[in-house]
């Protein structure tokens, strides 16, 4: 059997500890051509485009039956 600590570990210092897990929200640009928000350094996931260029076609979405 392993050991066991002998003493309740105080709340405090589990944060203190888990200090460094947390969730950031990503950092977002406006696109240059539709001003949508997309990450930076991305293709537009709305417009499909990149440095003034278009790199994929974007497709209308279809209704998928239910």
């Amino acid at each position: 059997m392993p050991p066991l600590p002998k003493k309740k570990y105080p709340r405090a210092r589990q944060h203190q500890r888990r200090s460094h897990i947390f969730v950031t929200m990503p950092h977002l640009v406006a696109c240059p051509q539709c001003h949508s928000p997309r990450l930076p350094h991305r293709a537009c996931p709305i417009c499909g485009t990149y440095r003034g260029r278009t790199v994929f076609r974007v497709e209308e979405e279809r209704h998928r039956p239910t």
